[in-house]
């Protein structure tokens, strides 16, 4: 029974193994020559399919981390396989996903498609950022209530939106997710901050007063209607409302540090 917690986080490995490899192949041609010669950019389906593995991943990593306190299993090992699981499924298949987005989004450019891997390479920042960001989080004594830094599954599951809503085109806004600036803009920046040691929320409730929990009553209630009016596009913005509600909130005293901490927000965002 003790190890039923740590089946399901290689479950989360598991997951994140199988969105890698739908990421990269894709199955497609990523550029289509109309009649006239003019190019026009595919989402290959693989892509999106990935992503959907990645956020199933984050399902199963809430659910190993609530069985090991159900069970009473929590455990050194067990929490160090979590942490290298989630390299996977959090920092490397998200990285792949960048990795491709780059590709798409320089194949629109004149000679796009012989684009520099150089120009493509910092697609992986990202995942060298989450494996910072867990190493960290394993020997931190100063995460006991508020995050330092990111969680790296809400910035993993930033990036694994992003190919869900090109293939959705909402709101004609799809382009913007393939433009290479503000691809570089959301790597450095989502880089930055899982690295970083700025307070962030931590979706875990000491109690439920209204008082003690305001932001994340808002933040919980705001990500629900966001999540069945807009679908995937609620993904960033439920992701900017929390690093800037994240900024107003006050660390209240410290509770008991507990590792499964990282994975309660992980459902949530």
């Amino acid at each position: 029974m003790r190890q039923i917690p740590n089946i399901f986080t290689l479950i989360n490995l598991l997951f994140g193994c199988i969105a890698i490899v739908l990421i990269l192949q894709t199955g497609e041609n990523i550029v289509v020559l109309d009649q006239m010669g003019g190019t026009h950019i595919n989402m290959p389906e693989k892509i999106w399919q990935g992503s959907l593995f990645i956020f199933g991943a984050a399902v199963v990593d809430f659910f190993d981390g609530f069985l090991a306190r159900m069970l009473k299993a929590n455990s050194e090992k067990g929490k160090q396989l979590d942490s290298l699981c989630d390299v996977v499924s959090f920092g490397v298949a998200p990285g792949m996903i960048l990795y491709q987005l780059l590709r798409l989004g320089y194949a629109g450019e004149d000679n796009g498609l012989d684009v520099s891997i150089l120009a493509l390479l910092p697609a992986f920042i990202f995942s060298g950022a989450v494996a910072w960001r867990l190493a960290k989080f394993n020997i931190s004594t100063n995460q006991t209530y508020n995050f330092r830094g990111v969680p790296s599954p809400a910035a993993g599951l930033l990036i694994a939106s992003f190919p869900l809503i090109i293939w959705h085109a909402y709101f004609n806004l799809h382009y913007w997710f393939i433009n290479v600036w503000v691809l570089y803009f959301v790597i450095f920046l989502t880089s930055y901050l899982m690295v970083s040691n700025l307070p962030f929320l931590a979706m875990k409730f000491k109690d439920f007063s209204f008082k003690n929990n305001l932001l994340k009553y808002i933040l919980l209630s705001v990500s629900l209607v966001a999540i069945v009016v807009i679908k995937w596009l609620a993904v960033p913005l439920i992701f900017v409302l929390y690093v800037v509600f994240s900024f107003f909130s006050k660390e209240p005293p410290p509770m008991v540090a507990d590792h499964e901490n990282e994975t309660t927000l992980d459902v949530t965002v």
